[in-house]
Formats: C-alpha cells, sequence, structure tokens
C-alpha cells in the first residue's frame, strides 16, 4: 500500500491515479473526505495522531504525507516557528520509539504544530520491518529545518535522502508556489527531479533538453494561445462595445463571462474608454440605471487606458498581484482577507485632458480557477460550500508536482500531457 498522511482533498492521490497507482489516504476535515470520495479515492476519515501504526507494519511501500501548514504559513500567525523545539523534540522522541507527545502538546503555542512530527511515529512502527521502500513529504518552506532532522535519522536507517525546497512553477505549475519537499528511499538515490520549465524559455542544446517558459494564468485558463496572452477587457465587455458582461458590483467571474461569450480575452491589449454619456443620461449625473447603458455605448479606441488583467491574492495592501500573462502567485485562503481577485491594471498613461476612465470592477476567483492553478482538472469535484472549497484547495498539494515527485518512486513514465489544465 501507499499511506497518505494527512490526505487532504486529494493532491498526491490524484497524481497518482495518473500514475496508474493508488494510496489510502487518513485524513480528518468532512468536506475534504467528500472531495476525495467524490474523486473516487480510497479513505480513512481520522485523527492522523490518534490513528493506531499498527495496521500498516509489514503492508506499506509508500508513506506520503503534507501536515497542516497554518501554524507555519505566513497567512497565519506562525506559531509553529514558536513551537519548533517542541517539535524537534518530539520527532526525536518518536525516532527514538518514546512518545512524549502529550507532554509536549500542552506547551505548543498551536496545537496544529506537533501535527508535523506524526509522519515519524508511522515511520519508526514501520522501520522494525525494513518499510516503506520510499517517501515524499511536503510542507511550507519555514519547515525545511524540521525535514532536515529527519533526514540524518532516515539516513541512520539506511534512506538515501534529499530535502530543499522546490518551486512548483518550475514544474508546470502555474503558480509560484515554493515548498519544502523531502524524499527518501531505501533502493535508489534520493533526489529532486530536473526542473521543466523557468522563466525564460531555453532552447535544446548538445547538453539536453531545453526548458519551457513558466506557464501563466492564462495559458492554463484557456485565455489566449498567443506566447503572452494578456486577457483583457474594453468598456462595453467586448470588442467593439458589446454588452456589458456583468453589471457593476456583480459576483459573476470571468469565466462565466468567456462561457456566455460576452468577454474575450484578446492578446492585443483592448483599450477601455473614457466615461461617456449615453442614452437617458446628462453629463454629471450618472444612475445604477444608465451606468450600465453608458459602458454598453462606451468604443474601445487607442485613446484612452489600456487594461491587463492581474490576479490579486488578499485585501492587504501589500498583497502579491501577478499579470495574467505569469504564474499566479502562491494560493492561499481561509480568511476573508486572503480572498483572491482578478483586478484590471492600466497598461499605458491616460492621454492628457481625457477624463475618468471606467476601471472594470474586480471580480472574485473562482473554486474552479483556483482549483486549475493549483494544477487540478477543470471538472474536479470540489465538495462543500465556497469557502469549504477554497480551503481545501489552498492547503492542497500541485498534482502535477506531486507526479513529478512521485514518477522516480514507482518507475513510470510521466506524460504531462496527462495534466492538462484549461478546459
Amino acid at each position: 500500500m501507499i499511506l497518505d498522511l494527512f490526505a487532504g482533498p486529494g493532491g498526491w492521490s490524484h497524481s497518482l491515479s495518473v500514475l496508474g497507482a493508488r494510496d489510502i489516504g487518513l485524513e480528518w476535515d468532512e468536506w475534504a473526505c467528500k472531495t476525495r470520495a467524490a474523486a473516487g479515492q480510497l479513505t480513512i476519515r481520522t485523527d492522523v495522531a490518534r490513528y493506531p501504526t499498527w495496521p500498516w507494519v509489514g503492508k506499506t511501500q509508500g508513506l506520503i504525507a503534507s501536515p497542516p501548514c497554518q501554524a507555519w504559513s505566513m497567512a497565519g500567525k506562525r506559531l509553529g516557528l514558536v513551537d519548533q523545539p517542541l517539535v524537534h523534540q518530539a520527532v526525536a522522541d518518536l525516532a527514538a520509539g518514546r512518545d512524549t507527545r502529550a507532554k509536549l502538546l500542552a506547551a505548543c503555542r498551536d496545537e496544529r504544530s506537533l501535527l508535523a512530527a506524526e509522519p515519524m511515529r508511522y515511520l519508526h512502527a514501520l522501520n522494525t520491518v525494513g518499510e516503506p521502500e520510499w517517501i515524499a513529504m511536503e510542507e511550507v518552506p519555514d519547515v525545511l529545518p524540521l525535514w532536515r532532522q529527519y533526514a540524518a535519522v532516515l539516513r541512520a536507517w539506511g534512506f538515501s535522502v534529499w530535502c530543499g525546497i522546490l518551486n512548483a512553477a518550475d514544474y508546470g505549475v502555474p503558480q509560484m508556489r515554493r515548498r519544502a519537499i523531502l524524499l527518501a528511499s531505501r533502493v535508489r538515490t534520493a533526489q529532486p527531479p530536473a526542473p521543466t520549465h523557468t522563466q525564460v524559455a531555453e532552447p535544446e542544446s548538445l547538453f539536453g533538453p531545453g526548458r519551457a517558459r513558466w506557464v501563466s494564468m492564462a495559458q492554463a485558463l484557456g485565455w489566449g494561445a498567443t506566447d503572452r496572452p494578456v486577457p483583457t477587457v474594453c468598456a462595453g465587455g467586448g470588442p467593439g462595445g458589446g454588452p456589458e458582461p456583468f453589471p457593476s458590483g456583480s459576483r459573476k467571474t470571468l469565466s462565466d463571462a468567456r462561457d456566455r461569450g460576452t468577454w474575450t480575452p484578446r492578446p492585443d491589449r483592448l483599450a477601455l474608454r473614457p466615461r461617456s454619456e449615453g442614452p437617458g443620461q446628462t453629463a454629471g449625473h450618472s444612475t445604477p440605471q444608465n451606468r450600465g447603458a453608458s459602458r454598453a455605448a462606451s468604443a474601445c479606441t487607442g485613446d484612452a487606458h489600456r487594461w491587463a488583467w492581474s490576479l490579486r491574492s488578499n485585501n492587504q495592501a501589500n498583497a502579491t498581484v501577478r499579470r495574467a500573462d505569469e504564474p499566479a502567485g502562491t494560493l492561499f485562503f481561509g480568511h476573508r482577507a486572503n480572498e483572491c481577485t482578478w483586478v484590471a491594471e492600466p497598461v499605458t498613461a491616460e492621454p492628457q485632458g481625457a477624463s475618468s476612465s471606467v476601471v472594470p470592477d474586480p471580480i472574485r476567483i473562482t473554486a474552479r480557477e483556483a482549483g486549475i492553478l493549483q494544477s487540478f482538472p477543470p471538472d474536479y469535484p470540489w465538495a462543500g460550500n465556497k469557502g469549504q472549497q477554497f480551503s481545501q484547495i489552498g492547503n492542497a498539494v500541485p498534482p502535477l508536482l506531486a507526479a513529478r515527485l512521485l514518477a522516480p518512486h514507482l518507475q513510470v513514465p510521466l506524460n504531462p500531457d496527462d495534466f492538462t489544465l484549461a478546459a
């Protein structure tokens, strides 16, 4: 068996299914378990910290672990860093067969911190029979010192181990997501997979194949087929100023508009005309009834602002903003302030004497879009309400990155076409 601790909504599991394998996931979150069930993944709903290790002894080929990152993440209070000495102590004790978790947990500032030590409890039990054959673990970058402690223990047990920081964008994921990775094996040299993508495309040479350019959000979402597809919108909502794709304040999304045919991504960056008077509107007066008509009457010309869509990671002043022709910033959710929105950014300055332009309203990212930017299939069956879905997506391992890590252990080739993103 392949045992998947803290299995979440199935990032590792989906990658295994593409590679022709299956895991058994341990997961406590109700909605993540429902997502896994809808995706056809084997799951035991349980608390990893309370589940016994004996059922897996003598039966486990590989162990996967992605402990919850909330205690360590930049998006939270990061009390895991305060608790780090206690977590290191727990790992050392569990590696020696001593279970001091109850005492150490009582001293932790965040009870989730100690979950990062749980994989060692399973590994110690499995090591008594020479298992598992291989290990893959993932966490936020601040957990790397803990992975190095794991690595020292595993080497003493006869494993080849590599640990370090990898960026998901370097492996074809349309997202700049840096993660601390640990890979270990009893039967082969543990090493990270060779990057397949880079910021600037590299041609093939005598020294080997080149690397493709990072996958952009626009490319992943199917917003264009040019080298630098930059989705844009004009005042009327489409080329030439047709009906507005969604009224001001609407909760519709870019995908909704595109699917309805009322919004068209254009690589040539359509211009957005300044607000003009429309039927039933006099200068200086704007009402909800005539505002839409005014926008619809606006024509796209080269004499005004030009706008390109970007993704803003949260509502804070220092939020990460990435253009649609770039990979997304790290996606994280779980709090209203962390909502991701599409925002329009000016491409050119407003000409002298022009009136204020009609700036497209920010548009919330959908769960489908967020899942694609994590390299999940467009039709992945996310369960729960919007908040529950976003929480699962933000905590998940990108399946394409997971597949890159697991393929050498399974000794199977990886076909990137199996991870087609846009529908």
